[in-house]
């Protein structure tokens, strides 16, 4: 791989254009780490909820783009997941779908 450079500039600029959302995900999921040693949480749900808050951060961080808010709104979505974790965000997105399916 070093001796083939457009593998390099492929990775950086794959790198250039995805880094909002993998830094958006790291630190959800550094944020849930912290979150979940500080309420002395167990080694079983660091190693499971803080891989998860990081993934569904990548996921939200997509989300402003779609509704006209600026892209680094994303990262401040990211870190409210990484913050609240999965449960609550799992309650929060039950809670609009079944407004919205009340609605229909």
């Amino acid at each position: 791989m070093p001796d083939r450079p457009e593998t390099w500039a492929w990775l950086a600029a794959w790198l250039e254009a995805n880094f909002p959302a993998i830094y958006a995900g790291a630190l959800a999921m550094l944020i849930a780490v912290w979150r979940i040693i500080y309420s002395g949480g167990k080694l079983r749900q660091l190693a499971l909820e803080a891989p998860l808050c990081g993934l569904l951060g990548i996921g939200v961080s997509y989300g402003p783009a779609l509704i006209g808010a600026p892209q680094q709104a994303g990262v401040f979505l990211a870190c409210m997941v990484g913050l609240f974790g999965v449960e609550a965000s799992r309650a929060a997105a039950k809670k609009v779908i079944i407004k919205k399916a009340d609605q229909l």
